[in-house]
């Protein structure tokens, strides 16, 4: 029976970790350039108050490059982005599937494409709980034609939240880690059991794949908890992201080393990317794995900017391989997937990981990451290929999430980020 219930939790865990980790996905080949965020804002994650005018923006390719009929639908999750057992006349106003109706044939560029947009949430799909969701876009009004998925945060905010990034006191990592400490005062709540009622999830530079899940309050004074943890919100700081100039296909920036353009398509190759482990650390200005499209040989980029194959090379040390080691190279640009889709090629020959990726014209930020190959669940990271550095700025993001006694979801009640450079508040 113990081996019974043991194999019961596993699987449990292993779904929950998989919706955290896999919620961000694209599923038909023929989807690119995907990008939700908010509205003029490229750089900002799409967080909305609820009940608020907040807007998004939903841009999208479709390479097959003939009209279809898309649509779009939220679905509510828990914290853990597993979904509600809810209808969804229980958490939307409105219609549950809308039609996207707003596209637009490129032009100019070679490949050719359908660029659809939209502004989100429409007034005839409005979310009436906070927490968060899923967009799902599919074809036909068919949910089993599910083209893509993106994570959305629908914050009712009802917390007040305090947090500050620290070096962690344990002397290992003291000069390697970042600790994010908060303080909640949840006195707008009705909270009868903190432990069971409020969660705490911390994300570093918005990446859910190394997500602190489930932090405790280390303790409880009347309505304010104080989350002091030691190790549950520790994150390895990484390095200062790398970047790559795309925004044009015809002027060669510092990061090009060629680019062959012809009728056929754009093919860019990068300059090699070495191993910075043991590269001394400089503070540069980055955009924590973000990446907005632009381009300077065109007007307007979402429908008239174009695609290239462009190789990505990494270097490892002496030029020889990680053993046991997978690479891969992640960012906004893959939503951070750690999967065959982002996983590099060791060339013997060369002694160097090869990458390429289908991309559109815009100025990206990326880094190198490794995972053990024979650990399925296994977290990826930056040691080896970055190295990990206490001086390294990142956004750290505060989430808290609240459930009544009656409740059947997870209410977002607060959120607050804060920059480890300078622990000053961003957005919320």
């Amino acid at each position: 029976m113990r081996y019974i219930y043991s194999l019961i939790l596993f699987v449990i865990l292993s779904g929950a970790a998989t919706a955290q980790g896999n919620a961000d996905k694209i599923l038909m080949p023929n989807i690119a350039g995907v990008k939700l965020h908010l509205q003029g804002n490229q750089l900002g994650y799409p967080i909305i108050s609820l009940n608020s005018g907040d807007l998004l923006e939903l841009h999208f390719d479709d390479l097959d490059a003939r009209v279809k009929s898309y649509y779009y639908t939220f679905q509510l999750c828990n914290a853990d982005w597993s979904a509600v057992n809810l209808s969804t006349f229980d958490y939307l106003k409105g219609f549950s599937q809308v039609r996207l109706n707003q596209y637009r044939v490129s032009s100019i560029a070679i490949n050719k494409y359908i660029h659809y947009q939209a502004t989100l949430p429409d007034r005839n799909c409005v979310p009436t709980k906070s927490g968060n969701y899923l967009l799902k876009v599919f074809l036909d009004g068919d949910t089993n034609k599910l083209a893509f998925t993106r994570r959305v945060l629908v914050v009712e905010p009802r917390a007040e939240i305090g947090m500050q990034i620290l070096q962690p006191f344990n002397s290992e990592i003291f000069r390697t880690h970042q600790k994010a400490q908060f303080t909640v005062n949840a006195g707008k709540v009705n909270v009868v059991n903190a432990i069971q009622q409020i969660r705490a999830v911390v994300l570093q530079n918005y990446r859910w794949d190394n997500a602190k899940m489930n932090i405790a309050p280390t303790f409880i004074r009347s309505n304010v908890l104080e989350f002091t943890p030691e190790n549950e919100s520790v994150f390895p700081a990484g390095k200062e992201y790398r970047w790559a100039d795309l925004r044009s296909f015809r002027y060669q920036s510092e990061r090009i080393a060629s680019a062959q353009n012809n009728s056929s398509g754009n093919n860019i190759f990068l300059k090699p990317d070495v191993e910075r482990s043991q590269v001394r650390f400089v503070n540069f200005r980055d955009y924590n794995g973000f990446y907005f499209v632009e381009s300077t040989d065109v007007s307007n980029p979402w429908w008239q900017g174009d695609y290239a194959n462009v190789k990505f090379t990494f270097v490892p040390h002496n030029n020889q391989p990680y053993p046991n080691k997978k690479v891969y190279i992640v960012g906004e640009l893959n939503s951070y997937n750690v999967s065959d889709t982002s996983a590099m090629d060791y060339n013997p020959e060369k002694g160097v990981y090869e990458k390429t990726l289908f991309l559109k014209q815009a100025y990206y930020s990326y880094t190198y990451v490794t995972k053990d190959a024979q650990r399925r669940n296994a977290i990826a990271e930056t040691e080896q290929t970055d190295g990990n550095f206490w001086e390294t700025e990142n956004d750290y993001t505060v989430l808290i999430y609240y459930r009544s006694l009656a409740g059947r979801h997870d209410e977002l009640i607060g959120v607050t980020t804060v920059n480890s450079l300078n622990n000053r508040k961003i957005g919320f």
